[in-house]
This record gives C-alpha cells, sequence and structure tokens, in this order.
C-alpha cells in the first residue's frame, strides 16, 4: 500500500521567532518514503536539522514577523495489513534489560511513576506477566479516560488525568506508560500518523495521535490505549520519554496557531 501523509501548520508571529519542528517520519521507517520528506516553509528561510538524544529527526529555524507556514508532504509504503501483536513476547526481569531501555523505567515530566506505583499495582498486581499485563492496562486506560477535545491541556499529567479521567490521546498514552513503567515494563511514549484506513466511515478530520512501545521479549511493541485496537498505517515520527521530549512544535516566543492541517490517504493505484 502506498499512503499520502504530510501536514501543514501556520502561525502568525509579532516578531522573529525561533522554532524546533519534529515533524518527519522517524529513521526506523525512512527506507519505506518514496523520496525524503522535507520539511517546506513559506516564506522561505533557512533551516538547520539535526539529531536529538532519541534519535528523533529535528529541524530548528527562525520565523519571520507574520504569517509563516510550514510543513511537509511524502509517500510512504506501508505493508497495508492491520497491526498483529506477539502474544508469546515475555517480560524481562529488570536485571536482564538492555542497559539503553532502562531510561523508560524511570519517572518523567508527564509520568510520575513514582507517584502511582501504588495504585498501578494495587489494580494490575495480578495480572499475567508480559503482554496480558500491558494489555489489561490499555483496556483500564481506555475505559477510565473520556475522549474531550474541549477539556484538553498541555500541562496535564498522568496522575491529574488518572484522576480528572478526561483528556485526548496524549493522556491516555502519558497514564498507560505510567502504569507500565511503574510495573518494571521499560514503555516509551510516541507520536505520529495513525490512519483511518480500513475503519468505518465517516472519518473524523485527520490530527497527529500518541500511543506507546512497550520492551517486552527482546523488542519493542506497539500498544495504542487511545484507540485499544489494531490499525492500518501507523506512521512513527518520535519516541521519547514523554509528549514533552517529542512535542510537534517547540515555540521560543509569542505567536498564534493559524492553521493546521494532517493527512494520511491511500493511494489508489
Amino acid at each position: 500500500m502506498r499512503i499520502h501523509i504530510g501536514c501543514e501548520m501556520s502561525f502568525d508571529f509579532p516578531q522573529e521567532t525561533p522554532l524546533i519542528a519534529m515533524l518527519n517520519v522517524h529513521y526506523s521507517r525512512a527506507s519505506d518514503l518514496e523520496r525524503p520528506d522535507f520539511l517546506i516553509s513559506n516564506p522561505p528561510v533557512p533551516i538547520q536539522s539535526y539529531r536529538d538524544s532519541f534519535g528523533n529527526w529535528c529541524n530548528r529555524f527562525v520565523a519571520p514577523p507574520g504569517r509563516f507556514t510550514f510543513g511537509t508532504d511524502a509517500v510512504i509504503r506501508d505493508p497495508g495489513t492491520f497491526e498483529m501483536g506477539d502474544l508469546m513476547a515475555w517480560q524481562h526481569e529488570v536485571r536482564d534489560l538492555p542497559a539503553d531501555t532502562l531510561l523508560f523505567l524511570l519517572p518523567s515530566r508527564f509520568c510520575e511513576s513514582d507517584l502511582l506505583a501504588s495504585e498501578a499495582w494495587r489494580l494490575f498486581g495480578n495480572t499475567p506477566l508480559g503482554i496480558p499485563r500491558v494489555q489489561a492496562v490499555c483496556d483500564f486506560v481506555h475505559n477510565h479516560i473520556v475522549f474531550n477535545y474541549g477539556n484538553a491541556r498541555p500541562t496535564r499529567t498522568a496522575a491529574e488525568a488518572y484522576r480528572e479521567q478526561s483528556g485526548v490521546c496524549r493522556d491516555y498514552a502519558h497514564l498507560a506508560v505510567t502504569f507500565c513503567r511503574a510495573l518494571n515494563i521499560p514503555t516509551r511514549y510516541c507520536t505520529g500518523y495513525i490512519s483511518d484506513i480500513g475503519m468505518p466511515k465517516p472519518w473524523a478530520s485527520m490530527d497527529f495521535c500518541a500511543w506507546m512501545e512497550v520492551y517486552l521479549g527482546g523488542r519493542w511493541h506497539v500498544f495504542d490505549p487511545r484507540n485499544n485496537a489494531p490499525r492500518i498505517g501507523r506512521i512513527l515520527i518520535a519516541s521519547g520519554r514523554d509528549a514533552a521530549d517529542v512535542p510537534l512544535t517547540h515555540i521560543f516566543g509569542p505567536g498564534t496557531l493559524a492553521g493546521f492541517k494532517v493527512w494520511t490517504d491511500e493511494i489508489v493505484e
């Protein structure tokens, strides 16, 4: 399957404003791109690209005053099948984990696994280890939080989402990540595209989405507590400890969002 993916963002800036944008497809899917998904801006400005400490591709630039638009556009090849889980993946003892996974056991800005540790063990301590335990976490979070765009806020933590029982996809992901880390399962926060390909219509307007990956059985596995079901065309952009590590844009100054579009559409041959 070939999928047309991309995004466009417009901001109104009162002055020159530095930005960091994290909108390019993750390096693990770069070989599936038919051409590089370069970041393009209007008006054009110099763009410097680099990899952050997690390996995500970042672009930094300075936006001029006034209306400024930037985004990506690409075609990516995808298997075109629903995601398949590995029910036999085992849970590692902490002492046996690879050193580079240990960071994803620790509390972070939005995932206070230390604060919710007792709740995690109360809720899930009797569930089977490995994939069944992670799925139990996702089932709980999926039913515990009510999706509500109008009640979204960028500062909500996992503990707050647990108390308030309301939020958007990042809140589902943060809470599930937090519970899994408290249960000694390395878990990282992910952001990217999730298409509606294969889902019944009508489809809602596209947006970027958040999910998580857990380290079990010697590799990372995708889990999506917001949708809690396999999807076609999930395309990773970035992963980190939580949303603070992988914001779509980080703006160093005042600015007003004037437009936002995301597309992920199957190309019918």
